[in-house]
C-alpha cells in the first residue's frame, strides 16, 4: 500500500478519534481530567459487566452453537499469522524420501485419520461436532508451507483438538509427518492403504501369522497394528523407516516397549502406542516378535568395499584414543554370550542404524539404563564413521551373530 494512502487512513482515523474525544469532553464539561476519568469509568463498567455476564453463566460455550462468523474469522486469522511468523527461520530438509512418507503414513492412520479423514474415508461423525471442526486435510495442505506444517505438527494449536507432538525432541518424526502430508493431496485410496495399512502384504503375511499361531483377542489387535509398520514377519517393511524386530531378544523388546511407555525413550509415534497397552500385552508382543524367524533384509544399495572395511575396523577395535569402545563387545558378532538388553544390529537397516546413532549424538535418544554408553560413544564419532558403521552392520546376515565361531581381532571394554 502506498505511503500516502497509509497516511490518509491514519489521518482519517485520528480525526474520528479527536471528534469522539471532543464529544466526550463536551459531555464532561470541557475538563480533560473529567474526560480521562469518564473513559476509565466506562472501561471499568465494561469489565465489570463482562465479569457479571460470565459469572451468570450466560456465555455460550457449547460446541453445538459454533462460532460467530466474526469471532471464527478472527481466531483463524490469528492462527494463520502466528504460524507464519513463528515458523520463520525453520530450515526445511529434503522431503521427497519415500521412507519418510511411509513412516508418516503409519502414524497418520493411528493418530490423525479419525479427525482429519483419509483417502477414501470420511472423518468420524463425532469430530464433526467439535468447535472448531477439524478439517479434511487433503484439500488444504497446499495452503501451507512445509515449515508451517512442521510448526503446527510439532507445537499443536491452542483452543482446538490439535495436540503438540508427544516427543518434543524428535524433529525427525515431525518431518516424516510433513513429508506424508505434502504427498496426501495426490494420494489415491489404494496408495494410502498400501502405505498406512500394508494391505499389499496381507495375503503373504497371513501365511506367516498362521505358521506362528494366530494370536487371540487383545493381542491379535495389537499385532495387527504393529504389523502395519513392522510387518507380520517383523521385517520392518523393507526400507529402513522402521526397524526389523524379528529375532531380537525378548528382554530387549520388552525393555524397549516399557521405555516407550514410560517416556524414557522418546518417540511421538511409539510412545502413545506403548503407553496405551497393559503390561501383559507388552510382554506378549515382545515374546511374539522374539520368536519370529529372522530373514536377511533385501538391500539394493551398493556400498564401497573400503567403507565396509572401515566400518568393520571401527566395530571390532573402536577408537581407544577417543574413548570409543568396540561395537562387537555389546552388539556382536562374537562367540561369547552378550547382554540380552543389547540389540542385535547385524542385518538391521543401515538407514535405521544411522538415524539411531544420530539421535544418540544429539542426546535425543532415550532408552534403558545402558543408554549413557551409547550417548558417550556416538558423540565421539564423525558423520563418516557413523555411516561406515551403519553400512557395515547392515551388510552382515542376521544369523552371523549366532553362527560366527571366531572372536574379532580386539575389543575395548565399554565404561559403565
Amino acid at each position: 500500500m502506498p505511503f500516502r494512502s497509509v497516511r490518509r487512513i491514519l489521518r482519517l482515523g485520528s480525526s474520528r478519534l479527536r471528534r469522539w474525544l471532543c464529544w466526550l469532553c463536551w459531555l464532561t464539561g470541557g475538563s480533560w481530567k473529567r474526560t480521562l476519568a469518564a473513559v476509565a469509568l466506562m472501561a471499568a463498567l465494561a469489565g465489570m459487566g463482562g465479569f457479571v455476564f460470565v459469572s451468570l453463566g450466560l456465555v455460550s460455550i457449547s460446541a453445538s452453537s459454533g462460532h460467530w462468523k466474526a469471532s471464527g474469522w478472527l481466531l483463524h486469522y490469528a492462527m494463520r499469522r502466528a504460524v507464519s511468523t513463528q515458523s520463520m527461520g525453520i530450515e526445511v530438509p529434503p522431503l521427497d524420501d519415500p521412507a519418510l512418507v511411509l513412516k508418516g503414513a503409519g502414524h497418520y492412520e493411528t493418530g490423525c485419520a479419525i479427525c482429519h479423514g483419509a483417502p477414501g474415508r470420511e472423518r468420524s461423525p463425532i469430530v464433526r461436532g467439535m468447535t472448531p471442526e477439524p478439517p479434511t486435510l487433503a484439500p488444504r495442505i497446499r495452503q501451507w508451507e512445509p515449515q508451517e506444517l512442521f510448526w503446527i505438527v510439532k507445537h499443536g494449536i491452542k483452543y482446538t483438538a490439535m495436540p503438540a507432538w508427544p516427543a518434543a525432541n524428535r524433529d525427525d518424526e515431525v518431518w516424516a509427518m510433513v513429508a506424508f502430508l505434502q504427498a496426501l493431496p495426490e494420494m489415491s485410496e489404494q496408495r494410502y492403504r498400501e502405505l498406512a495399512l500394508n494391505v499389499r502384504a496381507e495375503n503373504r503375511e497371513s501365511a506367516s501369522a498362521g505358521r506362528l499361531g494366530s494370536p487371540k483377542g487383545a493381542l491379535e489387535t495389537v499385532l495387527a497394528d504393529c504389523s502395519r509398520c513392522h510387518g507380520a514377519d517383523g521385517g520392518g517393511r523393507g526400507d529402513g523407516a522402521v526397524p526389523r524386530l524379528a529375532g531380537q531378544s525378548e528382554a530387549y523388546l520388552l525393555g524397549t516397549l516399557q521405555a516407550y511407555a514410560s517416556g524414557k525413550r522418546h518417540s511421538g509415534i511409539m510412545q502413545p502406542v506403548a503407553a496405551g497397552l497393559e503390561p501383559q500385552l507388552l510382554k506378549a508382543a515382545a515374546k511374539h516378535y522374539a520368536e519370529l524367524s529372522v530373514t536377511a533384509i533385501a538391500d539394493d544399495s551398493t556400498v564401497a568395499p573400503e567403507v565396509l572395511a572401515h566400518g568393520k575396523r571401527l566395530a571390532e577395535l573402536g577408537i581407544p584414543e577417543r574413548g570409543v569402545p568396540s561395537c562387537v563387545h555389546c552388539h556382536g558378532p562374537k562367540r561369547a554370550p552378550r547382554n540380552p538388553m543389547y540389540p542385535d544390529i547385524a542385518g538391521q537397516y543401515a538407514r535405521y542404524l544411522k538415524q539411531q546413532l544420530d539421535l544418540f549424538t544429539a542426546g535425543s535418544r532415550g532408552g534403558s539404563e545402558y543408554v549413557h554408553i551409547m550417548h558417550s560413544a556416538a558423540q565421539r564419532l564423525t558423520p563418516e564413521q557413523i555411516q561406515a558403521l551403519a553400512d557395515y552392520y547392515a551388510s552382515l546376515p542376521p544369523a552371523e551373530m549366532a553362527t560366527l565361531t571366531a572372536e574379532p581381532a580386539a575389543t575395548l571394554q565399554p565404561q559403565r
